[in-house]
C-alpha cells in the first residue's frame, strides 16, 4: 500500500473527517503532518469572531498524524514565515512517503517541501483560490509570475470547482495536471434529524419566530468581507408581512450590525455557534444567504446549508456559485456588492417563498455529488497511479 504524506497547517473541521475516511478505506496509507506545531492545540483568539475559539467536535481521531516542530517566532497560518519546520522533509522521508499532498503553498516549509520532493516522488497540491476577485494590472502580473513559478513544483492539482480550475489554467498549470476533487463537507452530519428539528423549534420560540415565518439565514463572521450590513439594509426593504432574518455570528462589525438592525423586530440575532450546534442552526432557516464581497474562495457554509436541505442565495464572487447554485432551481446568484441586485433577489425569494421547500430538496440532490468519498477516490487513484 502506498504511503501518502499530507502536509497541512492545523486540524480543521472540514478536513479531519476526510482524513479519517481516507485512512478507513485502506486503499492508501495516509499520515498528516501538521506544520503549525503543537501550540495550535491551545485555545486561540480569532479576530474574525472577536473571541477565543475551540471547536467542539473531534478533529484528531481516526487517522495517523504528527505535529511537526515549528520554529517560527510568530507561529501561524496568516503569514509565510509563520510555518517554519526544519525537520519536515526529513520526517516525511524517514516515514517512507510514496507521494505528498500539500494543502496551500504560501508557507515557508510547504513551499520548501514542494521544491525538495519534486522529481523524487509525486507532489499533489490542494488549494481553492480563484480569480473572481479583481486585482490591479500590475499586482495581477506580479502575482501571476510568482504563481507560475510556484506551480512548476507540483505534479497534480486537485481543483475544487470550476472557478478554481480556471485559476490554475490562467496560471499556466497544464490541463493534464488538473484533476477534479470537489470541495465537500460531511454531508450526513447536516441532514435533518429529529433532534435537530426539536432544537430548532426551541430556538425559534426563543427568538420569537412565528412558525409560518419565511426565514432568511446568515451565519458567518460579522466582517466587511461577508457584507452583513448591506444584507440587513436590503432585507429591511423587502415587502412581505412574514419574512424574518436571523443573523448568527460575532466579529469586528458587531456594533454596526446591531445598530443597523435596531428597531426592526423581524431581524433576530444569535452569537457564534460551535460546530455541534450548526446542523441545528441551518434548520432555523428556509434559505441561506452568503452576500460576500470576496475574497470568498468557495464558501463551505453553502455546502452545509444545502446538505441541510436549504435553498441558497450567494454572491457571484463566491467560488462555489457556479458549481452549487442552479439558478431558480435550488437558489439564486446576485452581483457582489450590488445593493439593488441583492434587494431584488431577496424580494424574489419572498415573493416565491412557497417554492423554498422544493428548492431545498433540489439542493439535497445537487450536494450528493460533492462528498468525501469522491475526494478519497481521486486521491487514491492519483497516488496509486504514480510511479
Amino acid at each position: 500500500m502506498k504511503k501518502l504524506a499530507i502536509i497541512t497547517t492545523h486540524p480543521i473541521q472540514y478536513n479531519a473527517p476526510l482524513f479519517a475516511l481516507l485512512s478507513k478505506r485502506g486503499v492508501v496509507e495516509p499520515k498528516v503532518f501538521y506544520t503549525w506545531g503543537k501550540s495550535v492545540l491551545n485555545d486561540k483568539f480569532d479576530p474574525g469572531f472577536g473571541k477565543t475559539i475551540k471547536w467542539d467536535i473531534p478533529l484528531l481521531t481516526g487517522y495517523e498524524y504528527t505535529f511537526v516542530n515549528n520554529l517560527a517566532s510568530k507561529p501561524g497560518s496568516h503569514h509565510f514565515l509563520g510555518i517554519d519546520n526544519p525537520t519536515l522533509v526529513k520526517e516525511i522521508t524517514e516515514w517512507g512517503a510514496d507521494a505528498i499532498l500539500v494543502f496551500g503553498w504560501a508557507f515557508k516549509s510547504h513551499l520548501r517541501a514542494m521544491r525538495y520532493f519534486k522529481g523524487k516522488i509525486p507532489v499533489l497540491f490542494r488549494g481553492d483560490s480563484t480569480i473572481l476577485d479583481p486585482y490591479g494590472i500590475v499586482k495581477h502580473f506580479a502575482r501571476s509570475m510568482l504563481l507560475r513559478w510556484v506551480y512548476r513544483y507540483i505534479d497534480i492539482a486537485l481543483y475544487v470547482g470550476k472557478a478554481n480550475k480556471q485559476y490554475f489554467l490562467v496560471n499556466k498549470v497544464s490541463l493534464n495536471k488538473l484533476v477534479h476533487a470537489p470541495h465537500s463537507i460531511d454531508n450526513e452530519r447536516f441532514h435533518l434529524k429529529p433532534e435537530y428539528f426539536e432544537k430548532a423549534q426551541e430556538l425559534k420560540k426563543e427568538l420569537n419566530l412565528p412558525n409560518e415565518a419565511v426565514v432568511f439565514l446568515f451565519a458567518a463572521k460579522f466582517e466587511e468581507k461577508k457584507d452583513p450590513i448591506q444584507l440587513i439594509r436590503a432585507f429591511k426593504l423587502v415587502k412581505h408581512p412574514n419574512c424574518h432574518l436571523v443573523m448568527i455570528g460575532n466579529g469586528p462589525l458587531e456594533d454596526l450590525v446591531y445598530g443597523e438592525a435596531k428597531g426592526d423586530s423581524r431581524i433576530h440575532f444569535l452569537p457564534f455557534q460551535n460546530q455541534s450546534m450548526m446542523p441545528v442552526i441551518y434548520h432555523l432557516g428556509d434559505i441561506y444567504v452568503l452576500p460576500s464581497l470576496g475574497p470568498e474562495t468557495w464558501g463551505l457554509a453553502v455546502n452545509e446549508a444545502m446538505a441541510a436541505g436549504k435553498a441558497v442565495l450567494v454572491s457571484n464572487t463566491c467560488g462555489c456559485a457556479e458549481d452549487l447554485v442552479r439558478e431558480g432551481e435550488n437558489g439564486y446568484i446576485f452581483q457582489s456588492g450590488n445593493f439593488e441586485d441583492l434587494r431584488k433577489h431577496l424580494q424574489i425569494v419572498a415573493d416565491n417563498h412557497t417554492r423554498l421547500a422544493e428548492m431545498g430538496k433540489r439542493s439535497l440532490e445537487i450536494i450528493k455529488d460533492f462528498n468525501f468519498e469522491k475526494i478519497c477516490e481521486v486521491i487514491e487513484n492519483v497516488t496509486n497511479a504514480s510511479k
